[in-house]
């Protein structure tokens, strides 16, 4: 694995067009390969303010937080999480935005950079990432972050998505204190 000086950091309002590029930029194949159905996809107004919205809103009323991911200072991708139960549980989606940054192995070092925002922010007791079972990357990602995986079965995953199988994934509170503890990680 590489080691990059890497980062994260919650979104900010001059993170929005950035995500806004990567979502409505991105090719269909690419957003269907992600398990998107680009007809479900909001227009780019509707985006935007669902992200504007989860920057004024108080941790506990918040649909979505989402935190960007740095490489040398660069935003480089993001993170997030939706469908909270607040200190109980919440989804999280991963997203490196340029292909250049895919497949260098920085994804679990995001990761797992990412659960302390989320355990303390929201007091989550666990939190489950449920990547499209076709696209292997995210699942292997999830497993050298130190997820467990849960199982695999077909549902739609999220309002932007199609009927899929999906693979869930695991980490719990619990593990994510002895991860943190464990020197050699």
């Amino acid at each position: 694995m590489e080691r990059l000086p890497l980062a994260v950091r919650e979104i900010t309002l001059e993170d929005i067009p950035d995500l806004l590029g990567y979502w409505f930029n991105a090719p269909a194949p690419y957003l269907e390969s992600m398990g998107v159905d680009t007809g479900k996809m909001p227009l780019k107004d509707e985006f935007r303010s669902m992200l504007l919205s989860q920057l004024q809103a108080p941790y506990e009323e918040k649909k979505s937080y989402a935190l960007i991911w740095l490489l040398e200072g660069k935003a480089v991708g993001h993170s997030n999480i939706n469908t909270i139960a607040f200190g109980e549980q919440a989804h999280m989606h991963l997203h490196l935005w340029e292909m250049n940054h895919r497949r260098r192995g920085l994804g679990p070092s995001f990761i797992r950079l990412s659960l302390p925002w989320y355990f303390r922010n929201y007091r989550l007791k666990r939190i489950l990432c449920e990547p499209y079972a076709r696209n292997a990357a995210p699942s292997l990602a999830l497993e050298r972050a130190g997820f467990t995986f849960v199982k695999e079965y077909i549902t739609v995953p999220g309002f932007i998505n199609f009927e899929q199988p999906v693979k869930q994934w695991e980490m719990t509170y619990e593990r994510f204190l002895e991860m943190e503890s464990d020197p050699l990680r």
